[in-house]
């Protein structure tokens, strides 16, 4: 066992019903991509997680706050994020390109910076990795089928393919170093749906935090794949499979739908309508 999942063991043995306690579990958290959307939420959620964030990003970060560390990086550069990794208990891996672009764009900052973080917490010893995968490495599966982590991948893009080899990247490193991850695949985070696809894929900011807490803080999780998504009438995912992890979420789609349904009717031939990934899937080839 590593020392990070040693200490979460103790942890949570220590405490009634096997919980966690909510301040200061981790010496200190390395956040990736701390400057995108998800990212400057989790900067303040995730606070109470460790004595020290440090917050990373190519992007501007602004002046650290207390309790943080701001260490500007490209994941692309392989020394660099060497050198972010040290020091770390755990990372919660965030960073890259987040929408569909060129490839050549995914492959600096997705394909070989989550190799570049895996490689960096082999050689520093970091036990517990949380990564955000994507509900794009299954985008192409229609809308009226249910999946759990055992369905088969079928991503819908470039990022999806990236998120696809990232979440191998997990699995190499836990069967050969031990690095334990849990490979999140994000529904659609935003403060609420903004069409009736994310009312079936819509994750509260909440319910993220509380998954990446049960992420970090559950023992023995080796690679575990979990579908991120709140508690919403029409979900097309089924997590059985992370049952381990205790994620419960608490928040629902349901109190959007009025406004939601308030839209026209998507056409039935749209890929928001047809495919998991939606218009993802209809993006690109780009350059032609």
């Amino acid at each position: 066992m590593s020392e990070i999942s040693q200490n979460l063991a103790d942890s949570a043995a220590a405490t009634p019903g096997g919980s966690v306690v909510t301040a200061h579990r981790l010496n200190r958290l390395l956040l990736t991509g701390a400057a995108g959307g998800l990212g400057k939420v989790l900067r303040h959620s995730l606070r109470p997680f460790a004595s020290t964030l440090r917050l990373s990003d190519i992007a501007d970060l602004g002046a650290a706050g207390p309790d943080e560390e701001v260490v500007p990086c490209n994941l692309a550069d392989k020394a660099a994020v060497d050198a972010l990794v040290a020091g770390c208990d755990a990372i919660v891996h965030l960073g890259g390109v987040s929408v569909e672009r060129p490839f050549e764009e995914v492959l600096e900052a997705n394909i070989k910076g989550v190799f570049h973080v895996y490689e960096a917490a082999r050689r520093h010893q970091v036990g517990r990795v949380v990564f955000a995968s994507s509900n794009h490495v299954i985008g192409f599966h229609k809308q009226t089928e249910r999946l759990d982590a055992a369905s088969q991948r079928r991503p819908d893009g470039y990022y999806g393919l990236s998120k696809s080899f990232g979440e191998d990247v997990a699995q190499f490193y836990f069967d050969r170093h031990g690095i334990e991850t849990v490979s999140i695949r994000i529904g659609s985070s935003f403060p609420e749906p903004v069409n009736r696809r994310m009312m079936s894929t819509w994750l509260s900011y909440r319910d993220l935090t509380t998954l990446i807490e049960k992420s970090l803080f559950t023992p023995g999780v080796k690679h575990t794949v979990v579908y991120g998504a709140s508690a919403n009438r029409d979900l097309w995912w089924d997590n059985h499979a992370a049952a381990h992890l205790g994620f419960e979420p608490q928040d629902t789609s349901e109190v959007f739908r009025d406004k939601v349904e308030q839209q026209p009717p998507v056409a039935a031939d749209d890929p928001n309508a047809i495919y998991q990934g939606g218009a993802f899937t209809a993006q690109g080839p780009f350059g032609d």
